[in-house]
């Protein structure tokens, strides 16, 4: 498939997929002309970026696994790991955020004269 072809497939942009093969997430062969020509399973493995994606994960995180995908059903457990850590993060992103909302709303809600960002007492 030509960068155009599989553009279209997943509705990832032509920068985008360069960028991912610069970064080594996606390989193409070049033809004699010099187009990319990417292989039909770069499809399933583009889809999978996006939903990891859409799942919280970075690019670098996509890429320390990317190896599991060679055989996904024999890393189901090394991938079900994986997301259960990012649940325990982002359960931890969401105390933070508790927290740091209650000291703001504490700071708004002492003295209204006095400027909230001041070291309060």
């Amino acid at each position: 498939m030509q960068i155009g072809e599989i553009a279209s497939a997943t509705g990832i942009s032509r920068d985008t997929l360069r960028f991912y093969e610069k970064r080594g997430l996606l390989r193409a062969r070049r033809s004699a002309n010099g187009y990319r020509d990417y292989p039909p399973e770069a499809v399933e493995l583009l889809r999978y970026i996006r939903l990891a994606q859409t799942l919280g994960f970075t690019l670098a995180e996509i890429e320390a696994d990317l190896p599991l995908l060679s055989e996904p059903d024999a890393a189901a457990p090394q991938l079900r790991a994986a997301l259960e850590r990012k649940l325990t993060d982002i359960d931890q992103r969401i105390n933070g955020l508790h927290l740091l909302r209650s000291e703001l709303a504490r700071r708004l809600g002492d003295n209204m004269q006095a400027c909230p960002l001041q070291s309060q007492r």
